[in-house]
């Protein structure tokens, strides 16, 4: 690889870590082809990029962007970097449901937010609600008030409604 292509892939890296809010590490060492093209359509499905880079290239952007020293210590081996914009769980299930599946893809660690998650914090991210889902615990927790509102006032009005028909009916007769 020339000078001027690694300086381009290092640029490319560092893009790619300034526009994540999470990455992961994984090695994918062991796996198929096919198993890989597979991981790399359940990882799209959800608008994330995996990547895979010389590991030194790798270490240099992380160098120069400072902020990842937990990385240097695991880039070894055949490493995919998968880079992620908003939904941070994602990764970690997609890679929790493969390995349980395949019993290869060995989750290495992952910063997110910019704080670091070793190996053994795999199951801890795979189990964490996604974004979705917490805005709809919270619309849940707001509607539920409401509805609760709603139904005491309709109460009231069907028992005003009541009163009214007994009152006429008694004038009636």
């Amino acid at each position: 690889m020339k000078k001027n292509e690694k300086s381009e892939q290092i640029a490319q890296i560092k893009e790619l870590l300034n526009n994540s809010s999470t990455v992961y590490l994984v090695n994918y060492s062991g796996i198929s082809v096919e198993q890989i093209s597979g991981l790399r359509r359940e990882f799209s499905k959800e608008n994330l990029t995996y990547k895979v880079f010389k590991n030194t290239l790798f270490s240099k952007a992380i160098t120069e962007l400072g902020g990842y020293d937990e990385f240097n210590r695991i880039l070894e081996g055949m490493i995919g970097y998968v880079f992620v914009k908003e939904n941070f769980v994602a990764p970690a299930k997609i890679i929790k449901k493969f390995f349980d599946k395949n019993k290869k893809l060995e989750f290495l660690g992952a910063y997110v937010e910019s704080e670091f998650f070793a190996a053994d914090k795999l199951n801890v991210l795979a189990s964490m609600p996604t974004k979705e889902e917490i805005m709809a615990g919270i619309v849940g927790s707001i509607a539920a008030p409401a509805s609760g509102i709603v139904g005491a006032i309709n109460a009231v009005f069907r028992e005003l409604v009541s009163v009214v028909a007994e009152i006429s009916k008694k004038k009636a007769a």
